[in-house]
């Protein structure tokens, strides 16, 4: 008998309005099916992939080709993915361990009424770095500097909440166990600590302009003598159930830093912190070894760790909303939407369209300057119309990477660009899921506490002007970008292999 020939397939290039259709299709199903409708926002990426998933197939590349790009792309994120577990469990260790509830008694201790608008940003800042959530700082020293605000005469709410918001994502950009900071620098494949050293160019200079203007604004508040009662109360039940030894519940925190400062591996400085954390979880808290364990698993919880009948006092809610998280298992709806967004951009590579688009993108970008815009553009844009952080980290950080490697500018100009324009503009879009939950937990609109949210949008426009003129941009050695275009031919050829 014959043997029958199987018919290699034609792999056709997309035009630039093929290409498009896929985030067309993703505009429509996050802005109409996650906005709109409120559903849950991974079926919504899965149903973006399929469209794509449709077109590649009909440009000639088969299910194989597409499952070996997604593949691929999880497996180059797969470190950051380590890391977001290791946060989760670190997250659980402080909390269970003393850390992070001494972290915020100390910090609502140093309150001033006159510098009420600056002590939010700062101490919001400070509470942000160290636990890497700006959602966790917003809802717990955050909804404690609203409660402090609306008992003194003459402050404005809307400044206080964009105080405490700004303070919230300076955190979430310049901390370790941020997953947006871990997630962009694993995409642009920068290590963790380059990223965040490179962030400091835009997100410390908005800072210091968020800090000047919280100062001058806050000269003409009064204190009444119940404004800080909430304090208090919070205060109290936190002394009432932990041991603030403020020695030993330092030493995570100083782990950490230090292993930052020395650019360590950050999962084994992860794990060492957590578990220095589980033994003052033991042996200065005083709560058994299987709390601390299930609290690295599971995150802490005040029904497990204190009991049901336990009295947290007339805070209890706020206590609760403090104290109740962290874990590994905390972290998994982060890993999905990761997942699922990985595989939309991996259908995309595989289809050529990230490549059209790319084409078409740099046409406008000429120079360093134009280069990072479309950067910043493409990042708003993208978070604007998915109202997913992570989303937009992966998709611009997918499609740009290589045209900054051939134009000889690090990728860690690529990884900073992508967090001013999508993470830190997130929560001053109303429609988005942290403007939402910023209105909502502390009480102002959106729209109202936007002007005063100022390191959310000047990050774009000292990314901006860094980009025109120079300042702050790391350029690649000839090494280095030898190195990454061999990485970048090596990756194309594989691609070729496949289809």
């Amino acid at each position: 008998m014959e043997k029958k020939e199987v018919k290699k397939r034609e792999v056709k290039q997309p035009s630039l309005f093929v290409a498009l259709i896929p985030i067309f299709f993703m505009c429509i199903f996050m802005g109409v099916g996650y906005v709109a409708m409120g559903l849950p926002s991974e079926p919504m990426m899965i149903l973006t992939a399929v469209v794509a998933g449709i077109i590649a197939w009909r440009l000639g590349h088969s299910f194989n080709d597409m499952i070996h790009t997604i593949a691929e792309k999880i497996a180059s994120v797969m470190p950051a993915l380590l890391i977001l577990i290791t946060v989760g469990a670190l997250i659980g260790s402080w909390m269970s361990g003393g850390t992070i509830p001494m972290l915020v008694y100390y910090g609502l201790k140093i309150v001033s009424p006159q510098y009420l608008y600056i002590t939010a940003l700062l101490v919001t800042a400070i509470v942000s770095v160290c636990t890497g959530t700006s959602w966790g700082s917003m809802g717990t020293i955050g909804v404690a500097f609203m409660g402090v605000a609306l008992g003194m005469d003459g402050v404005n709410p809307a400044i206080v909440c964009g105080a405490v918001v700004s303070g919230a994502y300076f955190g979430d950009k310049l901390s370790p166990l941020s997953g947006d900071t871990n997630l962009a620098a694993a995409i642009t494949r920068v290590d963790l600590f380059k990223h965040m050293a490179h962030l400091l160019w835009t997100t410390l200079s908005s800072l210091i302009v968020a800090a000047i203007v919280m100062f001058f604004a806050g000269q003409t508040v009064h204190v009444s003598s119940g404004s800080i009662a909430k304090i208090e109360q919070i205060n109290g039940t936190l002394s009432s159930i932990y041991d603030m030894n403020v020695i030993m519940l330092l030493i995570p925190v100083l782990i950490i830093l230090v292993g930052s400062m020395l650019r360590k591996p950050t999962i084994p400085v992860m794990l060492l912190s957590s578990a220095v954390a589980m033994f003052n979880t033991v042996v200065i808290q005083h709560f058994s070894v299987a709390s601390a364990f299930n609290a690295v698993v599971s995150g802490f919880d005040t029904t497990t760790f204190l009991g049901e009948n336990y009295d947290l006092g007339p805070a209890a809610e706020d206590i609760s909303s403090l104290l109740n998280r962290g874990g590994m298992s905390a972290m998994m709806s982060t890993l999905l939407i990761a997942f699922c967004a990985l595989s939309f951009a991996g259908i995309l590579s595989c289809s050529g369209a990230l490549d059209t688009i790319v084409n078409n993108l740099l046409k406008v970008a000429k120079s360093t300057g134009s280069l990072i815009v479309v950067t910043l553009v493409t990042g708003v844009l993208t978070i604007a119309t998915t109202c997913n952080g992570q989303v937009s980290l992966v998709l611009p950080g997918e499609l740009l990477r290589p045209a900054y490697i051939k134009r000889g500018l690090h990728p860690c100009n690529l990884s900073r660009s992508i967090e001013d324009s999508g993470t830190i503009f997130e929560p001053i879009l109303p429609w988005t899921a942290a403007g939402a939950y910023c209105a909502s937990t502390l009480g102002v609109a959106t729209l109202s506490y936007m002007p005063w949210a100022t390191l959310c949008w000047t990050g774009v426009i000292f990314a901006t002007i860094w980009g025109f003129t120079g300042i702050g941009i790391t350029k690649l050695t000839p090494e280095e970008q030898k190195e990454m275009l061999a990485e970048l031919e090596k990756e194309e050829q594989q691609k070729e292999i496949s289809a």
